[in-house]
């Protein structure tokens, strides 16, 4: 374990890949799946996973075939989940506390129904790219008892245009010869990119207390 633990430290991704890969696999599939299928846990980093994970594609860490398909099961069925949830159990979601606190924040659903009054049902696609909407959509549209079938075939398509865009896209720039060189600064970036909104939202919201 400690030696796991160097060597995620020196970013030592060829030995990580060589001794993990296939745990790797289950990871990326667990972390997309439960952004995309658990309404608590709308802050994972899914845009930047994808992307990096097209980056080890190109380095040939990773299968860039396994990861499309893979990832895009994960991503239909976290949505089908939490669509499932939010039809079942609805805003009584929001009365379960940890600690004292909402486990659900209803701020978050508000933001959602507000897209979706913008954008209608294309908002189902939208969503996919819009970190802490994307947890939330499938569950408003749960709650709003929207049409199966019409949320399934965009949930479909959305999740296709998501999860190929983005990793595709780390799979292409992964051609450029500063990024091969510096993947691991690149990496670091990329989680820091993702998170940095977060960070900011929560700051915000102190201020506004």
């Amino acid at each position: 374990m400690l030696e796991l633990f160097q060597h995620i430290l020196h970013l030592d991704f060829d030995w990580l890949f060589a001794n993990y890969g296939g745990t790797i696999y289950t990871v990326l599939f667990l972390v997309i799946f439960i952004e995309t299928g658990l309404v608590a846990m709308p802050f994972l980093p899914g845009d930047s996973l994808l992307f990096t994970a097209g980056l080890f594609a190109r380095t040939g860490h990773l299968s860039m075939s396994y990861l499309l398909i893979l990832l895009f099961i994960a991503a239909v069925l976290g949505d089908n989940c939490n669509y499932w949830i939010g039809r079942k159990i609805g805003v009584n979601i929001f009365n379960l506390k940890l600690k004292g606190k909402a486990l659900v924040k209803r701020e978050y659903l508000d933001k959602t129904h507000e897209f979706f009054e913008k954008h209608g049902t294309k908002a189902i696609i939208m969503a996919r790219f819009v970190p802490f909407v994307r947890t939330f959509a499938p569950f408003a549209a749960g709650i709003g008892e929207m049409n199966y079938r019409k949320f399934l075939s965009f949930d479909l398509l959305g999740g296709a245009l998501w999860i190929g865009s983005l990793t595709t896209a780390g799979y292409l720039l992964g051609e450029v010869e500063f990024i091969r060189k510096h993947i691991d600064l690149v990496c670091l970036g990329i989680i820091f990119i993702s998170v940095a909104p977060i960070i900011l939202s929560a700051l915000k919201a102190r201020s506004a207390k």
